[in-house]
């Protein structure tokens, strides 16, 4: 096979969770720019609606949902019109996510079980209704975006988010056991890790701390419009077909350091 058709995904189907906007809109409009069609989904519908009305000048199929990734019967109902629509599923990327700042010893407990609501339950949830999908088709892609913030510990000066950093922590954990479980069955599951990329939910972080994030990476800038794109193709492409239970960072570097 040449090289270029292995990142080819023409005629694949691809379910973003927070696609609306962030780094959910920036991993849609790259799988629809490899030939995927796209569904964008989220708790607000017009962002998604907005990204779908983009992914179609690209010359596919797409479309969009208002979604909760924390009530099964809302992800259920995404999951049926989209394979009422296309047919399958071959790409699901958890991206939906929440986050809260405060010391530990100050985490509201109803802050605390939001974020773990969204950012764990949801993948989990997510994951288990598109894959029985993806398990009768005996193939499909899941890929969860983790962080690098789930991979250590965070300055409470720079980054005071417990919550935040343990559920990327458990899904990295859970995208290594659910490969090891479904990769037997004929699907692959890894993960992508991001430092610190402009978006809405990390912005006032970022602007606070601008100086000490970028000394703190090598490459000595944050991550661009385009700097997830390649990897959400890869990891969704015949091109790393060998390739589960594994994460890749995207972080300037700042995990080396």
């Amino acid at each position: 096979m040449h090289a270029k058709d292995l990142f080819d995904l023409s005629g694949k189907v691809a379910v973003v969770t927070g696609g609306g906007r962030g780094l959910g809109k920036q991993i849609a409009l790259g799988l629809a720019e490899s030939g995927a069609h796209v569904v964008v989904c989220s708790r607000k519908l017009e962002p998604c609606e907005q990204v779908r009305d983009l992914l179609k000048k690209e010359g596919v199929d797409a479309l969009a949902f208002e979604c909760d990734v924390t009530d099964a019967s809302s992800i259920q109902d995404v999951v049926d019109q989209t394979v009422d629509h296309f047919g399958r599923i071959d790409i699901l990327v958890n991206n939906s996510g929440a986050t809260w700042g405060a010391p530990m010893e100050e985490m509201p407990l109803a802050a605390w079980q939001k974020v773990m609501d969204v950012n764990v339950t949801g993948t989990f949830l997510m994951s288990q209704a598109v894959g029985k999908i993806m398990l009768e088709q005996g193939e499909g892609n899941i890929i969860n975006i983790a962080s690098v913030a789930g991979m250590k510990g965070s300055d409470p000066e720079q980054m005071d988010t417990i919550g935040y950093n343990s559920s990327k922590g458990a899904v990295l954990t859970f995208t290594k056991d659910l490969a090891v479980k479904w990769g037997p069955r004929g699907i692959r599951v890894n993960a992508i890790a991001p430092g610190f990329f402009p978006t809405k939910m990390s912005k006032v972080l970022m602007e606070r701390g601008e100086d000490t994030f970028l000394n703190r990476t090598p490459l000595r800038k944050f991550g661009g419009d385009d700097d997830l794109k390649g990897t959400a193709i890869f990891l969704s492409s015949r091109a790393s077909n060998h390739i589960t239970g594994d994460v890749v960072i995207i972080d300037g570097g700042s995990h080396a350091m």
